[in-house]
């Protein structure tokens, strides 16, 4: 997704985070910043994130949204996908649960936007669910070369445009497009449009 999108997320969690990839990026955050001889607040000034966010995700007790962790991965000049990466070999089936808030990159009156791929999987591949009111777009620029996207209408009618391509869908249909070029996703159809939306890269 866009970086304008994450940046419209303005739902926060400071839950402790006892899950697998929140104790892994507390390690992550402190190991990098190390690294990179940044002090909390030096981080707080590059990524945008409070300074007391990125203690208590250090200490392992918050666990940050999709906005914050990709701010975050910004300021070390790294993807998401690699910030929270490890082996994750302790189970074969990793659930992404439809009730918990930090999926959502997006949740405002015209444009929802959650994750239904785990994070240290964003460097391969995202997988989103999308839901636009009726009259309402999302516009992206252009992701790195050689980007592609697959959408998929499963209620209502899109209208897709990359570049200077278009196309109408209903539902039913899918879509596959670049998306290393300006590209714009819009309802146009009187009912809300909802979809699932499968980014790759090269």
């Amino acid at each position: 997704m866009s970086e304008d999108v994450v940046k419209k997320t303005n739902k926060r969690t400071e839950a402790k985070g006892d899950d697998p990839a929140s104790q892994v990026l507390c390690h992550r955050v402190t190991e990098l910043r190390k690294q990179n001889k940044l002090t909390l607040d030096q981080l707080a000034a590059a990524s945008g994130v409070s300074r007391s966010m990125l203690s208590q995700i250090e200490r392992g007790q918050a666990n940050p949204t999709l906005a914050v962790t990709f701010r975050i991965a910004q300021a070390f000049g790294i993807s998401i996908g690699e910030l929270v990466d490890q082996p994750w070999a302790s189970s074969t089936i990793e659930v992404v649960h439809g009730d918990d808030p930090n999926n959502l990159f997006r949740a405002d009156d015209e444009c929802q936007i959650r994750t239904l791929s785990p994070l240290h999987m964003e460097k391969n591949i995202e997988f989103y669910e999308l839901t636009l009111a009726p009259g309402a777009s999302l516009s992206s620029a252009p992701h790195y070369e050689g980007t592609k996207e697959l959408l998929t209408v499963s209620q209502g009618q899109a209208s897709i445009v990359s570049g200077e391509s278009n196309s109408q869908l209903q539902t039913g249909d899918t879509a596959h497009y670049r998306a290393d070029l300006t590209h714009v996703i819009k309802n146009v159809g009187r009912d809300t449009l909802m979809c699932y939306l499968v980014v790759t890269s090269k």
